[in-house]
């Protein structure tokens, strides 16, 4: 006769608390499992609007230059609908108007991570970027005040998404970063271009002084969507367009009041509007502790 040993009371509550913490931690990050960040209610964002430029009229707020100057509208306030989500073939996409600067802002901050998200231009531009290049942007390790940076975004380093420069580096409102670039004379500029180059000596990045550093080669499509995916490992960030790695920075800080540089590896993540009309989608990050190697083979 077989005998069929049934689990005892112990045994089972045991079973039925791991299960129930599996469930609880399931829309937890971890390593290789990917975290979806965009839904239509834009639930795991918050959003900030800056300051109206003198051409769009919104009773009861200060215009100025659509920059540093005039009021912003501030934390979760936007009656033009800056930011929006639409369905495409069946999934979220966040449509940002571009017609006020602002962001929309990760409720979570996030360190050691792979970003990955796509994006595609549209069609209609505004003040105070109407003659130059269809620009948004990538912000991360984002910290401090809302608004730090020209009344519109936090301090931060910049994956750059702009027309012919996608990748570029910024660094925003105090943070900086040491990249291994090449310099460029700029006869039309009192600013000198530096490019990143993996051959080169390392260049120190600041902001006030060098403040951008280009991409190695333009990888962006003008047309359609782009695929960006933004590696961030200590003080380490990788800027990588269309499955290609056209920039490094290490040694990523925030300097403070004092001048002092400090380490610089976690924040929030914020996605920009700037002037033009951009469509974000497939937002998702993970947790990781080194380079995934259709990255790390290029290096």
């Amino acid at each position: 006769m077989k005998t069929i040993l049934k689990p005892t009371l112990l045994a089972t509550a045991v079973i039925l608390i791991c299960l129930s913490m599996t469930s609880w931690r399931s829309d937890e990050p971890t390593k290789d499992k990917w975290e979806h960040l965009l839904d239509l209610e834009l639930s795991k964002w918050d959003e900030f609007v800056g300051a109206p430029h003198h051409t769009v009229a919104i009773e009861g707020y200060e215009k100025g230059n659509g920059m540093d100057e005039g009021t912003p509208l501030g934390l979760n306030n936007d009656p033009l609908n800056v930011f929006t989500t639409v369905e495409m073939d069946g999934e979220p996409v966040l449509k940002v108007s571009g017609e006020i600067y602002g962001a929309v802002t990760t409720k979570k901050e996030y360190e050691n991570y792979h970003l990955s998200l796509m994006f595609k231009w549209g069609e209609k531009k505004y003040e105070p970027r109407l003659d130059k290049p269809m620009d948004s942007g990538v912000l991360y390790h984002a910290i401090g005040e809302q608004g730090a940076f020209w009344n519109c975004w936090m301090q931060s380093q910049e994956f750059q998404i702009q027309e012919e420069d996608c990748g570029d580096y910024y660094t925003i409102a105090g943070s900086g970063a040491d990249i291994r670039a090449i310099k460029k004379e700029n006869p039309n500029s009192d600013w000198d271009i530096f490019i990143y180059n993996p051959d080169s000596d390392y260049k120190q990045f600041k902001t006030g002084e060098d403040g951008r550093c280009r991409k190695s080669v333009n990888y962006g499509k003008l047309e359609g969507w782009n695929q960006i995916d933004l590696v961030c490992l200590g003080d380490k960030a990788y800027h990588i367009v269309n499955g290609k790695v056209v920039l490094v920075l290490e040694n990523s800080v925030t300097y403070g009041t004092d001048d002092v540089a400090k380490a610089l590896t976690k924040g929030k993540i914020q996605l920009q509007s700037e002037g033009a009309e951009v469509y974000y989608k497939d937002i998702k990050i993970r947790s990781v502790s080194a380079l995934p190697a259709e990255f790390s083979k290029q290096l």
